[in-house]
């Protein structure tokens, strides 16, 4: 059975609703409302980049103390097996001092391994971890990952003034992000949310044009087709559509466009 024709608007609003477990996000910020929240999330993410600083600071130095202590162990440990080896060749010394030679050898290797394990514990706090997103994988860091799921969390809650602000902050910030193509498409849904239907028409464009082959590019390019429609501009929507239609045939939002193509006059 032929689908109805969908109404405008629906793709990007099932972006949000997807983000959301709590229901249809509403409302916009007025201009002073918008412009307090990107203000108090600015500070927000200024503050979490110097505490992210200082935590990184304070784990570099305890990883310092700790490779420190692991030398020494070692240097301890070399010693030991120095001696054993001499005792091992007297026969004269004896067995049980030979024993507790080993068991301090033991301990000490066993330090040695803790020690080794706090260093590794704490090295994965502050350096690239491996992230796999929209069948991209790639290394990110920390405060990189924070900062992306920070943004996320701001669209979910249908705040869009502060999506706009956190994805953007996030962009400038992490330019060649493998997290970035996938932020630039949640950016133009939140101009979609604001209704700056210009805006993300910018934004969407810029993913497709930055990354054609991105899993989401279909979608952002139906996306431009609504925002079009919104703008009252037919015209521009159908040589969109006309465009996705071409260019991802075999896409979801291909066979949406191709239903959205026949509703316009």
């Amino acid at each position: 059975m032929r689908r109805p024709p969908l109404r405008p608007g629906w793709r990007a609003a099932a972006v949000v609703l997807a983000l959301s477990a709590a229901g249809p996000v509403h409302a916009l910020f007025d201009d002073n409302e918008a412009r307090k929240a990107i203000l108090e999330l600015r500070g927000k993410v200024e503050q979490n980049e110097q505490a992210g600083k200082a935590r990184d600071e304070a784990l570099r130095e305890q990883i310092g103390q700790l490779q420190r202590s692991l030398l020494d162990l070692n240097t301890g440990i070399e010693q030991l097996r120095a001696e054993l080896a001499r005792l091992r060749g007297n026969d004269e010394q004896s067995q049980r001092d030979i024993a507790t030679l080993q068991r301090d050898v033991a301990e000490l290797q066993r330090r040695q391994k803790d020690v080794q394990q706090g260093i590794d514990d704490r090295l994965r706090r502050i350096e690239p971890q491996k992230v796999v997103l929209d069948g991209k994988e790639f290394l990110a860091e920390p405060d990189e990952t924070r900062q992306y799921g920070d943004a996320v969390n701001v669209l979910r809650q249908g705040d869009f003034a502060g999506a706009v602000s956190a994805f953007g902050s996030f962009l400038r910030r992490w330019p060649a992000s493998g997290y970035a193509h996938t932020a630039q498409y949640w950016l133009a849904n939140a101009h979609y949310g604001k209704r700056d239907y210009k805006e993300a028409i910018d934004a969407f464009r810029a993913l497709v044009a930055a990354a054609p082959q991105h899993p989401r590019a279909a979608e952002a390019l139906l996306s431009v087709a609504n925002c079009q429609i919104e703008l009252k501009d037919s015209k521009a929507a159908k040589r969109t559509l006309d465009e996705l239609i071409k260019a991802y045939p075999s896409s979801e939002a291909a066979q949406a466009g191709r239903e959205r193509r026949a509703a316009l006059k």
